[in-house]
């Protein structure tokens, strides 16, 4: 019975050995599937990995201390809600979406048209202008009051975007409030902004709303209001921006412009600390469309520009309201604004407002933006 005994328990033995090696081999529980709809609020740290189908339902908010990180190659597919769709880093919050220029990060929607989503915003603690003797002032996200942007550090950083495609955005709330394709509310000079394309908005292609950041090789394509705006006390330098209106491409505002900046808020408050006062080094704005614009260049309410290589024409049939306009109901650009331009196509460049007697340079060697860096979208330059 002893051995019998013994014998029972080496076979137990040898059938839980067996058990658990079987286990071993079919390796660990297979992980939970991602979540591929993406809305909310982001709290902890998310990547985004290339090859998921990932569909952006409602707001996304990227909360203080939390990143979100977007791999090359990924694209986030925005359902068609308008205003209630879009994505909105916070102060404190971080986007790392560094793309590469054979592996871009998309934007898209699933309705191919502008306006069916509200685009990217992203809000940093960097200067903007206001009525604090201090200087840091604070404001509304304009599409979410409740959210603030704006403060006291010009070199924060609110993480990168580089070699990133955003389109078909620019969802209207009214008359007086609009996303853009990318919005950028008091982002500090430690953020990373190139190589992004914008295309097909139903507002302005990127507006930057005071800060410190730089951007590099930005290209807007068909916005329906202004392809490049300055406001709420913007100073930092831009460099290589493209701006064209297709042929055929006929929607827009009332008072599209190539460039738009205003030294304060639209205007409101003149006496505000931190006035815009930026760069651009290289731009090209083009207005094939047979349809008018309003300005190619528009500096006005306080704003003081230096544009360095500017291009800037009209190829359709209705030329601009005026070629560079420093002139404004609520306030002219200072005298300090500097501008050297030459004209393009049916622009002659003679039709300049200039009140505050500032420095404008028509003349015929400035070559605009270099083309050539905006290879990996595909696009067909004429």
């Amino acid at each position: 019975m002893k051995n019998l005994f013994l014998s029972m328990l080496a076979i137990a033995a040898l059938t839980l050995n067996s058990c658990s090696t079987d286990d071993d081999v079919s390796g660990p529980t297979p992980p939970v599937s991602e979540n591929l709809d993406l809305a909310g609020n982001f709290t902890e740290n998310r990547t985004l990995t290339a090859g998921n189908a990932y569909r952006l339902t409602g707001s996304l908010f990227v909360k203080s201390g939390a990143t979100l990180t977007i791999e090359p190659g990924t694209t986030i597919n925005a359902i068609a809600g308008g205003t209630d769709v879009y994505v909105l880093v916070e102060k404190g919050g971080r986007i790392e979406a560094n793309g590469t220029a054979s592996n871009p990060i998309r934007f898209t929607s699933s309705v191919q048209q502008p306006a069916a989503w509200g685009g990217i915003i992203i809000n940093g603690n960097a200067f903007i202008s206001g009525q604090n003797p201090q200087g840091q002032n604070e404001a509304g996200t304009e599409v979410n009051t409740g959210v603030l942007f704006g403060g006291n550090s010009d070199n924060e950083s609110s993480g990168t975007m580089n070699y990133v495609i955003i389109e078909y955005t620019g969802a209207r709330i009214d008359g007086d409030a609009e996303h853009n394709g990318l919005t950028l509310n008091g982002v500090g000079s430690g953020t990373t902004l190139s190589n992004i394309w914008i295309a097909n908005g139903d507002d302005d292609g990127i507006e930057f709303f005071g800060g410190s950041v730089n951007a590099s090789n930005i290209f807007v394509l068909n916005a329906r209001d202004d392809m490049f705006d300055f406001s709420q006390g913007y100073r930092g330098t831009c460099t290589n921006l493209y701006g064209i209106r297709e042929a055929g491409y006929n929607t827009v505002t009332s008072d599209p412009r190539g460039i738009e900046a205003d030294g304060n808020l639209d205007g409101n408050s003149p006496s505000d600390n931190t006035q815009s006062s930026f760069t651009v080094n290289g731009v090209t704005i083009f207005n094939r469309a047979d349809i008018e614009m309003a300005d190619l260049i528009k500096i006005r309410r306080g704003a003081t520009a230096t544009v360095t290589n500017a291009l800037a024409g009209v190829f359709g049939n209705t030329p601009a309201a005026d070629f560079v306009d420093l002139e404004d109901s609520r306030g002219n650009s200072t005298s300090a604004t500097n501008i050297t331009v030459s004209a393009a196509g049916t622009s002659d460049g003679t039709d300049i407002k200039n009140a505050p007697n500032a420095t404008v340079t028509v003349n015929a060697t400035q070559t605009g933006a270099d083309a050539s860096a905006f290879s990996w979208t595909g696009y067909n330059f004429q």
